[in-house]
């Protein structure tokens, strides 16, 4: 016996091509997720990096009177 004749036939074509349709579909969505999620903080990180700034140049109580 052969590799080939242990392995039995190869599934149907149409069930091959839906599989691989199939993951590619769900390899989409977890991109689009992980972006989504990569987006998200560097919103976050952009807003963090972007407040101090804000308070540092508005605050009074630092200012001293003469």
């Amino acid at each position: 016996m052969t590799a080939e004749e242990a392995a039995g036939p190869p599934g149907p074509k149409v069930l091959r091509l839906f599989i691989f349709v199939g993951a590619g579909f769900l390899f989409t969505i977890g991109i689009n997720k992980w972006r989504e999620i990569e987006r998200k903080q560097a919103q976050q990180q952009q807003g963090v990096h972007q407040q101090p700034g804000i308070l540092s140049s508005n605050n009074t109580a630092t200012k001293s009177i003469k």
